[in-house]
């Protein structure tokens, strides 16, 4: 999937167009060396990979050292990972796997991004913000019914930020994407995996007018 989303950003740029895959939290998971939910496919497919273990992960179980020597900081994978970005602002829209706080916005989206392609890269510690549970890749603070306080905290992100609108994922909406806080929050994981089995949808933004498309 990863190599096919690299793929598809070179044929949407060859056309004129764009294609940005965001980092969350399975993405950052994988780079710490949480591996709770790979499955045995997801170990072997990364079996050739294990020469490339760093010294420090070489205890490892044999069967997950592939895995971790393509993830780990500075890994093959993890490097691939490292030229995306965890939040973006395309025209007036926020984009963020979990959410955003106005502290987020105050500590800087560019800087987020940076220390975490840096980290990945192998070239500086984890940051914290990416273990932080009310940071942008793991909060679920809009992922639900927001309450009138979280509706005003989205407020101050969107003015901080100078957006209208903030799209998420994360969070699993299984009868569709959905909205809150008079849609300036849009909630856009389905479940489309066979686990969830939900349905294929995407969000279509085109100026003020943004609507699901089944």
């Amino acid at each position: 999937i990863l190599e096919w989303f690299e793929q598809l950003a070179d044929e949407a740029d060859a056309a004129g167009g764009a294609f940005y895959p965001l980092i969350g939290n399975h993405e950052v998971m994988n780079v710490s060396g949480d591996l709770r939910y790979v499955t045995p496919g997801g170990f072997d497919d990364f079996h050739d990979e294990r020469r490339a273990l760093p010294p420090e992960r070489q205890a490892t179980e044999r069967e997950r050292q592939g895995r971790v020597a393509a993830f780990a900081p500075g890994g093959r994978f993890a490097r691939l990972l490292a030229r995306h970005n965890l939040v973006m602002q395309v025209g007036d829209s926020l984009f963020v796997h979990g959410g955003l706080r106005p502290d987020d916005v105050a500590y800087g989206l560019a800087r987020i991004n940076r220390e975490t392609q840096t980290w990945m890269r192998g070239e500086a510690p984890q940051p914290a913000i990416l273990t932080d549970f009310n940071g942008p890749i793991w909060t679920r603070y809009l992922s639900y019914e927001p309450t009138p306080e979280d509706c005003a905290v989205l407020d101050d992100v969107l003015a901080q930020a100078g957006a209208v609108r903030l799209v998420v994922a994360h969070t699993v909406q299984i009868d569709g994407i959905t909205s809150g806080c008079d849609a300036k929050v849009w909630r856009v994981d389905t479940g489309m995996a066979d686990y969830y089995g939900g349905p294929i949808e995407v969000l279509e933004i085109i100026g003020d007018q943004v609507a699901p498309i089944r």
